[in-house]
């Protein structure tokens, strides 16, 4: 059973960068595709990072392409999400989800249905407000 607890979030400035975390337990993550959601108050979750482990590569949402990027430390069995040149429009809760690999996912994962991921973090805020 894959969990997975998310940290690193919190109150940032306009401009400001914050590193979110994802660690999981149970399972080695690197034998996962891992997405990142998020949802903003009165608004649908949406897909904004997706490594996928069986295609390769990691895609991104058009609104944070440029300024978000995935990462993954092995050793740490932790994936990471730095999110750059924040903008008060990226406040949200944000959650990393996990599927194996042997699930296969559009190369562009984010824009899976949500329910395609077996297994979720609990969310971490960001607020972006000067």
């Amino acid at each position: 059973q894959v969990q997975l607890v998310e940290s690193g979030g919190g109150l940032v400035q306009p401009g400001g960068s914050l590193r979110l975390s994802c660690a999981g337990t149970g399972v080695t993550l690197g034998d996962y595709s891992i997405a990142w959601f998020r949802q903003a108050p009165g608004k649908e979750r949406e897909g904004v990072s997706c490594s996928n482990a069986r295609e390769g590569g990691t895609s991104y949402a058009d609104s944070v392409k440029g300024r978000f990027t995935a990462s993954r430390d092995a050793v740490k069995n932790t994936v990471y999400l730095q999110l750059n040149d924040l903008e008060p429009e990226d406040t949200a809760v944000y959650y990393c989800a996990a599927v194996h690999r042997e699930v296969r996912m559009p190369v562009e994962c984010q824009r899976s249905r949500q329910q395609d991921f077996a297994s979720w973090g609990q969310g971490t805020q960001v607020t972006v407000s000067s």
